[in-house]
């Protein structure tokens, strides 16, 4: 969703710069194919953007003479994820025309904004952690605002967090705000535990802030903490296994707070750990580990992994003979 919403905007933006232009040289400013800009066009038409197509050797595409964009009314849930679907084109690019003009449309959507909302999009940008790629906006736009704002000025929040069907009230010091896989955690001092703990965003109902103002710890690695807190989550199943490897080398090809890789026993080998919900994805991430390293992978546990891994094997080894051949 991210890369359509910005690389439509972008076309607006080439488009309202006048003049006719072809479709080849929108693909090329878009760095996407021919079929595509056809299909940005057509989004644009469905938002009563009047783009006339043009016939003839210099033909191509431009806006009507005389239109201009209306002025933007948006509501915060509109706003943020019109902004983040920008923000994350340009976080996860590789530099180029489509990328400056996310960028620029970016900072048009920012002005445009009613001041408290903009205010509140600023300490959003200010303190999020954002991952490359896609990053979703939350179901509550409100609420992650708000969570913004209290980490950027330093101010206790109360939250009521559910989980499993139970709330708890309590008091966070929010250190920071981390997008991950398209959901958004809070990291923070917690008042029940006493510990730094990471909390789901759309996990929170209510949020108010408190009293006072408090110091956040020097140095703090709010990524690195969320990334943990995700390994260490208490899923149903426990899984172990041994890579003859460098931690660098196996970290390299894991997706951030999937695992926590660390030595083994055995000199030149790494265990990697893993808590899981569901065993059916994990075979392929260990023959793509051994494949990509060329090297050898041993499951310690759990035994049903074994036994998948060994399944999986027997099928890209002797795969089942279609009917008829």
């Amino acid at each position: 969703m991210a890369r359509p919403t910005a690389r439509v905007l972008a076309l607006l933006e080439i488009l309202q710069s006048g003049g006719v232009w072809k479709t080849a040289d929108l693909a090329g400013r878009l760095d996407v194919d021919a079929r595509t800009v056809r299909r940005y066009v057509a989004h644009l038409l469905d938002l009563e953007v009047p783009v006339e197509s043009v016939r003839g050797t210099y033909g191509g595409y431009r806006l009507m003479p005389g239109y201009r964009v209306p002025p933007l009314m948006l509501t915060s849930d509109e706003a943020l994820a019109v902004l983040l679907g920008l923000l994350a084109r340009d976080t996860g690019a590789e530099g180029g025309a489509a990328d400056s003009a996310a960028q620029t449309a970016a900072g048009k959507v920012r002005r445009v904004l009613p001041r408290h909302l903009a205010a509140r999009m600023d300490s959003l940008l200010e303190v999020a952690d954002l991952s490359p790629g896609h990053t979703a906006p939350p179901d509550e736009a409100q609420v992650l605002l708000l969570v913004a704002e209290a980490t950027r000025d330093r101010r206790p929040l109360r939250i009521e967090h559910v989980r499993d069907g139970q709330v708890r009230r309590r008091t966070v010091e929010p250190y920071g705000l981390v997008a991950h896989r398209d959901r958004w955690y809070l990291c923070g001092a917690d008042s029940l535990s006493g510990e730094v703990r990471t909390f789901r965003l759309d996990r929170v109902d209510r949020v108010q802030l408190g009293e006072g103002t408090f110091d956040p710890p020097d140095q703090l690695d709010v990524r690195s903490l969320v990334l943990e807190g995700l390994v260490a989550t208490p899923w149903r199943l426990r899984v172990a296994v041994r890579v003859r490897a460098t931690p660098d080398e196996v970290g390299a090809l894991l997706p951030p707070g999937l695992a926590v890789v660390a030595p083994a026993e055995e000199t030149g080998w790494v265990r990697v750990r893993m808590r899981v919900e569901s065993l059916g994805w994990v075979p392929g991430v260990l023959v793509s580990l051994a494949a990509d390293l060329d090297t050898d992978v041993v499951v310690e546990e759990p035994g049903e992994l074994r036994e998948r891994v060994h399944a999986l094997a027997r099928r890209l080894l002797d795969p089942p003979i279609a009917p008829g051949t």
